[in-house]
Parts: structure tokens; C-alpha cells; sequence
């Protein structure tokens, strides 16, 4: 296996230019040697003579705004490291954990492992109910909890009590919940928090975790294989052309890259494309989950408390539910999941979410307390069904970017999790099986198909494609009531999804319009203020990462027969419509990308496929907070 490798002083400094906080906070804890740019952290280790923290004060490579510059004259700069992980979530970070792990345990400290993520900092792009099963966390880092660790997670509130209710517009029915949402030993936390902390693990045992480097490449080898990733270039105006802060991005080649993306990654379709990953499984469906974090009255926190709800507000033919955990001192973790594959385009999903806490179920516990973070997120909901291949020349897929979210448990994080260790478990026997050539991880598919998320996730497999039937939500229920207490997807046949979620939108014209009441201010709010609790930030001048082609013909799409579909599926108000009587069809569309918070709802729902998400620059979008 290769060693640590030198690399040139540039690169050092480019690092430091991109994050210069992380990078020199990182001096007081790690060791730099002096020619080298990525070199493995040695917490606990003495610098050895030779090493030293770098300086930061550099010149940089400028470029004219107005002149004809070509960003694709000046080559990348390179590292070459073991594995390259891309994705900062759980699963990422999970591999990357069990990889060192795996070295360090071979005495092997020179394996190479570097993580990149997109988000400023680990967690800040991560959102999640979040009750959490702790078997792959148990398996990983079994004294995550123990008192007598000094590094344990102290943010988990153990699940004390489910309760299920079937809504009307003003009333709670109890109804049975099935076995697997049974949370007995579940730990409800913030994701955020969790993530945060596995990040500090994954440093601990010597992962190399770069945030704030948004991987927008895939690099491929003569032969096909993946080779790396590349970084998106800094300093593009958002005519395209460069301007005088320009720097070019960076190049991170592997032996192995693992695609740890989470839910619609943008480097993970290419990749799905490229290797027909796809051709034996079924197309993604996905729901859009929209979460709160109130602070509420103490009278009303009752710590440990798992609320699940059906119904009310969406309408039969629209899968989806709510939720309300009590976690941490007086917090109440509070959200909607909407099934993307809805067929009325003039449903809000955020718009459903405000209607349904003013339910009185949830407006009881919100009533008089304070809400102190908002946040979405796409999720996959197709299950064992939408799995594609996960290995390819050069890497594999990893956690919710492959699909293994459990839709009716409600919970992916310990899959994500296991896949993640699967996957370095494979890799490191695969690396060490070769020294050269190109690495394909049978194992791991094996390994997958052997592994605990296989089996959970296929005897469940026929529940969520069960709300497709005539009868809707209530066929849905009651099916899903027969697969949990009897059948045990334990049946010969297994059910299709109805199809892609964007080909299930109606036009607007065969549909109810939907008139949503103002907010109050107090229990729903409008959109601009709860974009304004996700700490988004997107520099203007810069190429909009909503990609579409042509704007005024997107409109001539999708205006006359959705009308403003994307003003309505969107939960941060990118999308707008405005009145333009110079427009042959009264209106002129508009992407506000400063407001993005990088669900990619509109890259999987608009009905023509035209909105392509992208990365924008690395350490932008939202920063969340206990979400």
C-alpha cells in the first residue's frame, strides 16, 4: 500500500487560502511536515524534527477580469492519496473511521485517507429527524456513550415512548404502530451534532478531513476507471470568466473513491450514468423532509418523546407524514416528509408543513415556545427495489447517494453507516491484495448482499410502492399493516414504484389549486424568515449553480401547463415567477441561488428535467444548527 506522499508547496497553500480558519486551527493540534501539503495527523504523537506548521502568508495567482483568460490553461494542482472519500456524513465519515482503523491496527500509519466536504464545516449540511438505531454506531466506536470515554457523543437522548396518530384537520386518531417503528433502545439526536462528532473521531485516529471542498469532477484513468475527483475553481464571476481572486481547483487522485454524497448527489448521477449502475433496479423515488427545532415550554417537554403522524394536512393521493421528537433540554425536533412523486402541482410542501403545526397535536407542544432552526433536505424513498449497482472501476457508492434509507422505519443513518464500513472493509483487503492496476470492490457488492441492510431493506420493500394502489393513502395503510404483522416481505412477488417523481406531476389545469393561509408569525412562518434560520450564504458573483440552459425557455416549459411549480416545491424560495408583460406569457423566471439550502428538490421534481444542481463553491450553503 502506498505511503504518505510528498506533494508541492503550492498546493499547501492553496489549501490555506480555501479555509485558512480550519487549516491554522488545525496547526495547534497537528503536524505539517514542510514539503508536504495533505500529510496524516499525528494527534498524540510529537512533531518529529523535521516538520513544522506552515505559514499562510502567500501572493496569489491572479487573473484580470477582463481579459480572455482561459481558467483551463493553468493545470490543477495534485495530491495522491490511498482513498479519497467524498461526503463528510455519516457514511463517509464511517469509512473513513474503519479505514484507519484497519491501518493502524497493520501498523500502517502511512495509509492515506483524505474526506472532502462541501459544507464550511462537518455537519453543517446535515439534516435528519433524527432518531438513530445504534447498531453500526455500537460496532464502529463501541464506547461512543461510555462515561468513562472523554471523547463520547453527550448529545443523545434515549427514546422513552412512541406514540402513532392518524390526523383529520383537528383531531388525533391512535393508531398501532408496525414493529419497525418500535424505537425501544433508539437515541434521538441532532444529526448535526452527531456528524460533528464523528468528524472529530474520524481526525482522532488520523483521517485527513478537509471541509469546505466542493468536489465538482469526476477524474477517469485511460482505461475508464475512476482516478479522483477535482474541486470546483474559486474566484468565476458569474458571467463565467475570471476575476482577479481566481484560483484554479485542485485534483485529489486514489487508488479507491468512495461516493458518499448523500440523497441525488451531483457527482454520483455522472457516475450512475457513466457505469449503467442502474441497469438492474428500479428508478429513485425520493420525499422532501422539512424539519424545525423548537424550544418549548418545560411543562410541555416530555425528554425522549417519539411522536409519528399520518394524514392531515396532505391530501390521499400524496404519501408522506409528520413527526415530533422531544430531545436534549426542552427541544422538540419537529418535521414533514413529503413524497416527491405528488401528483398536484399546486401542493407546497412547505405550505402543508406550516398547515400541519397549527394541528392541534403539534400546535399544543409549539404554543409559547420559540423556534431556532429550519432546514430541508431530499431523501431517498425507493428502497431494496431502486438499490443500483454500487461498485465500478475505481470506487463504489456509500450510504443515502445508493439508496438505503428504510422508508417505513424512518431511518437510514445506521445503514448509511454499515455500508460505509462494508465498503472500507473491501477496500482494504482489496488494497492490499494489489499494488497496481485498477481496483474493482467485489466485496463489497458481497458484502452488501450478505450484510444486515440487505436483509432489513427487502422485507420491507413492498410498503412504500403499496400507496400507488386505488385506494391511496388508506390501501397504502392497510397493506402496510399486512406486510408488518404477517407477510414480513416474506412474499414471492415484489412491488414496482409507479415511476419517475418528476412524470407524476399533473398539469396544473387537472388539479384543485391550493390556496395556503398567511402565516402567523408565531407557530408558521413565511419562507424568507425561515431561510433566514438556516445560516445560508452564496457569494452573487458567481456562476448560479442551478444550472438551466436557456431561462426564458424553461419558463415557455413549464409556466403555461404547471404554473410555478417551482415557486411551490421549493423550501428556500429560489424560485420565482415574476409578472413581465414583455414576456409572450406574462411572466419572467427568476433563480435567486443566494437562498439555495441544497435540497435538491428541483434538480429530481421539475416536470422537464431541465434544472441540473451543481456544487457552488466549496464552504457555501446553509450552516445548520442542531438540525
Amino acid at each position: 500500500m502506498a505511503s504518505s506522499r510528498s506533494v508541492t508547496a503550492s498546493l499547501q497553500r492553496t489549501l490555506v487560502r480555501r479555509n485558512p480558519i480550519r487549516v491554522t486551527t488545525q496547526v495547534s493540534r497537528r503536524c505539517f511536515q514542510t514539503n508536504s501539503i495533505l500529510t496524516r495527523p499525528r494527534t498524540g504523537l510529537k512533531c518529529l524534527p523535521q516538520e513544522r506548521a506552515f505559514s499562510v502568508s502567500v501572493p496569489r495567482r491572479l487573473a484580470d477580469s477582463n481579459d480572455g483568460f482561459d481558467p483551463k490553461s493553468i493545470d490543477r494542482e495534485s495530491d495522491e492519496v490511498d482513498v479519497c472519500i467524498i461526503g463528510g456524513g455519516p457514511a463517509g465519515l464511517s469509512a473513513a473511521i474503519r479505514l484507519k482503523q484497519l491501518a493502524n491496527e497493520a501498523g500502517n500509519e502511512d495509509f492515506r485517507v483524505l474526506l472532502l466536504e462541501k459544507a464550511g464545516e462537518i455537519g453543517a449540511h446535515i439534516l435528519s429527524g433524527a432518531v438513530i438505531e445504534p447498531t453500526a454506531i455500537n460496532e464502529l466506536i463501541p464506547d461512543w456513550l461510555a462515561e468513562d470515554n472523554e471523547s463520547r457523543f453527550e448529545h443523545a437522548t434515549p427514546a422513552t415512548g412512541d406514540k402513532m396518530r392518524f390526523l383529520t384537520k383537528s383531531s388525533a386518531i391512535p393508531i398501532p404502530a408496525p414493529p419497525q417503528m418500535n424505537n425501544h433502545g433508539n437515541y434521538i439526536v441532532s444529526l448535526n451534532q452527531f456528524t460533528k462528532w464523528l468528524g472529530d473521531s474520524a481526525e482522532e485516529v488520523g483521517v485527513e478531513v478537509y471541509p469546505g471542498f466542493a468536489a465538482s469532477e469526476v477524474l477517469y484513468k485511460p482505461d475508464g476507471s475512476v482516478k479522483g475527483v477535482a474541486t470546483n475553481d474559486l474566484g468565476i464571476s458569474r458571467q463565467g470568466k475570471p476575476k482577479d481572486n481566481f484560483e484554479r481547483g485542485m485534483e485529489f487522485h486514489a487508488r479507491i473513491t468512495l461516493f458518499a454524497e448523500g440523497c441525488h448527489g451531483s457527482l454520483t448521477k455522472r457516475i450512475i450514468k457513466k457505469f449503467d449502475l442502474r441497469s438492474e433496479s428500479q428508478p429513485q423515488t425520493y420525499g422532501l423532509g422539512i424539519k424545525e427545532v423548537w424550544e418549548v415550554q418545560p411543562e410541555k417537554f416530555q425528554k425522549g418523546q417519539v411522536v409519528h403522524s399520518l394524514g392531515y394536512p396532505l391530501p390521499a393521493d400524496t404519501y408522506g407524514g409528520g413527526w415530533m421528537y422531544h430531545f436534549g433540554d426542552n427541544l422538540v425536533s419537529i418535521g414533514l416528509v413529503v413524497g416527491l412523486d405528488y401528483p398536484n402541482p399546486w401542493l407546497s410542501p412547505y405550505g402543508e408543513f406550516q398547515k400541519m403545526k397549527h394541528h392541534p397535536l403539534y400546535k399544543s407542544v409549539l404554543e409559547g415556545g420559540k423556534c431556532i432552526s429550519y432546514g430541508a433536505r431530499a431523501l431517498n424513498e425507493g428502497g431494496f427495489q431502486s438499490i443500483p449497482k454500487v461498485a465500478f472501476p475505481g470506487g463504489a457508492l456509500i450510504g443515502d447517494t445508493a439508496g438505503f434509507l428504510n422508508v417505513p422505519k424512518i431511518k437510514g443513518t445506521h445503514t448509511a453507516m454499515k455500508s460505509g464500513m462494508l465498503a472500507a472493509e473491501a477496500t482494504w483487503t482489496a488494497l492490499g491484495n494489489t499494488d497496481s492496476g485498477t481496483i474493482f470492490l467485489y466485496d463489497y457488492e458481497d458484502a452488501l448482499r450478505k450484510s444486515s441492510i440487505w436483509k432489513e431493506l427487502k422485507a420491507v420493500r413492498n410498503m412504500r410502492p403499496s400507496f400507488h394502489s386505488p385506494l391511496k393513502l388508506y390501501g397504502g395503510i392497510m397493506y402496510s399493516g399486512l406486510e408488518a404483522y404477517i407477510l414480513r416481505g416474506k412474499v414471492p412477488w415484489t412491488l414496482k414504484h409507479k415511476g419517475t417523481d418528476y412524470a407524476a406531476t399533473k398539469p396544473a389545469d387537472q388539479c384543485t389549486k391550493i390556496e395556503y393561509e398567511k402565516p402567523d408569525g408565531k407557530i408558521s412562518f413565511d419562507i424568507l424568515t425561515s431561510v433566514s434560520r438556516t445560516g445560508t450564504n452564496h457569494e452573487e458573483d458567481q456562476p448560479v449553480h442551478l444550472q438551466v440552459k436557456d431561462w426564458e425557455k424553461h419558463a415557455q416549459m413549464e409556466w403555461p401547463k404547471y404554473k410555478g411549480i417551482e415557486n411551490r416545491f421549493c423550501p428556500a424560495g429560489v424560485y420565482e415567477y415574476v409578472e413581465d408583460e414583455a414576456k409572450d406569457i406574462g411572466v419572467r423566471f427568476q433563480i435567486n441561488a443566494q437562498n439555495c439550502i441544497h435540497c435538491k428538490t428541483c434538480d429530481i421534481k421539475v416536470p422537464d428535467q431541465d434544472i441540473n444542481w451543481q456544487t457552488p463553491q466549496g464552504g457555501e450553503g446553509p450552516k445548520y444548527f442542531m438540525t
